[in-house]
């Protein structure tokens, strides 16, 4: 089974929404699995050293009550998840091109896409660390199992910038406005943070088809 997780590393939504979609894995795993992050950035138009948090919050929200508002009930939900999400810390609300250029360069050198995505979540919601930040992303390369030297040269370079910049439009052009988006073989679309139990429904309908379709295949 192939599936497409569009996410931004700085979205809370999509933190929780892979949480809920690895419960959903754990409940009924599906063999054949494949994974793949597709980078979405919720603010395409980020400086490239980011902005003040508590600016970034009063532009988004209108005022920092309705942040908190906001906040008050993702922290709920967090905590349903085992995220523990520490808002009030963070200080920057960081370009997340870089952040996504990491996955790209993990999933080009052998390491493990989910937990490069994991520890960037953790490092900015619950470490409130600047993940725009080349030091900072360097550490989870490291602890990723990658050659940090390595990372801090290709960061140095541009390469997969442009890459990485033409996915988030072509995302967008194909009418996705938002995230997490979890798109399953192709063709069957769960957007948010779903339960485990809308992510099963998907999951027999595709085991559903596979079956129907080897009977079809079988000479009669």
């Amino acid at each position: 089974m192939k599936i497409e997780i569009i996410s931004d590393t700085i979205c809370p939504w999509c933190f929780v929404g892979k949480r809920r979609f690895e419960l959903a894995l754990k409940l009924r795993p599906q063999p054949d699995l494949s994974l793949t992050w597709r980078p979405y950035q919720l603010n395409p138009t980020m400086p490239r050293e980011g902005v003040d948090r508590k600016s970034y919050l009063v532009s988004k929200f209108g005022n920092l009550e309705h942040s908190e508002r906001v906040n008050s009930r993702l922290r709920k939900v967090g905590k349903e998840v085992g995220i523990n999400f520490r808002f009030d810390e963070i200080s920057v609300t960081p370009n997340t091109v870089n952040s996504h250029r990491l996955i790209q360069f993990a999933k080009t050198h052998n390491a493990e896409e989910l937990d490069v995505v994991e520890e960037l979540f953790k490092t900015y919601f619950q470490k409130s660390e600047n993940i725009g930040d080349a030091n900072v992303l360097s550490g989870i390369a490291v602890r990723a199992g990658l050659d940090g030297q390595e990372f801090k040269n290709y960061l140095l370079s541009d390469t997969d910038r442009v890459y990485i910049i033409e996915q988030d439009a072509a995302i967008r052009r194909d009418g996705i406005t938002s995230a997490p988006c979890f798109i399953i073989e192709g063709k069957y679309v769960v957007s948010g943070a779903q339960s485990p139990e809308i992510f099963h429904q998907i999951f027999d309908l595709v085991n559903q088809e596979k079956i129907e379709n080897s009977k079809e295949k079988v000479p009669r």
